[in-house]
């Protein structure tokens, strides 16, 4: 026989890692928020450190320019995206559909009060008439979010009452009894 008619030794496939059982709901929920809460520490340090950082590199390029205008406060801009991107607040609902009004982001607000500014400066306004410009603003932004501000509000209320009312069940109390009052009115003894 030939070696080109020899048969192939074939590797037999190799077995399949078993699925990884599924993640019991109330242990992934308290991973989450503990995971949660260390990125927002590790998130509130870096802004603790960034703050001053910023202002003083700010403040050095404005006095010793290189370079572009603000040239070393942008990089350290840039550092500190770096550093969120890999802290990433928010990693534990990126499965989740995000409903972000892109009308009211910091960001769109801050623009929509710069042009009414800009506006008023360019038509030689005066410090009143740019303060009522803005007031206009910023009231046209309030009464579009009204609806879902009452909402919340109420939502708010509502759970509130719901935990007044589980509290008053676990501590035992029907509703409308006082903390620490008895049955007989008497205060409790000590």
């Amino acid at each position: 026989m030939s070696d080109e008619t020899l048969p192939v030794a074939v590797e037999p496939p190799k077995p399949l890692d078993p699925p990884e059982p599924p993640q019991d709901p109330r242990w992934k929920f308290l991973r989450d928020v503990a995971v949660f809460e260390l990125k927002l520490a590790i998130n509130n340090l870096h802004n603790f450190v960034q703050i001053p950082m910023t202002l003083a590199v700010a403040a050095f390029d404005v006095v010793f320019k290189h370079g572009e205008e603000g040239a070393r406060f942008y990089k350290f801009v840039e550092w500190g995206r770096t550093i969120d991107d890999h802290i990433d607040i928010y990693s534990i609902i990126h499965d989740r559909e995000r409903g972000l009004n892109k009308d009211f982001t910091v960001d769109a607000v801050l623009s929509r009060v710069e042009g009414v500014i800009k506006r008023e400066y360019e038509k030689g306004g005066t410090a009143a008439s740019v303060k009522n410009a803005v007031d206009r603003a910023l009231d046209e932004m309030q009464a579009r979010t009204a609806p879902a501000s009452a909402k919340a509000a109420e939502a708010a209320d509502k759970a509130a009452e719901a935990m007044r009312r589980a509290a008053d069940n676990f501590r035992g109390r029907p509703d409308g009894d006082a903390p620490g009052s008895r049955p007989d009115g008497d205060p409790p003894s000590i």
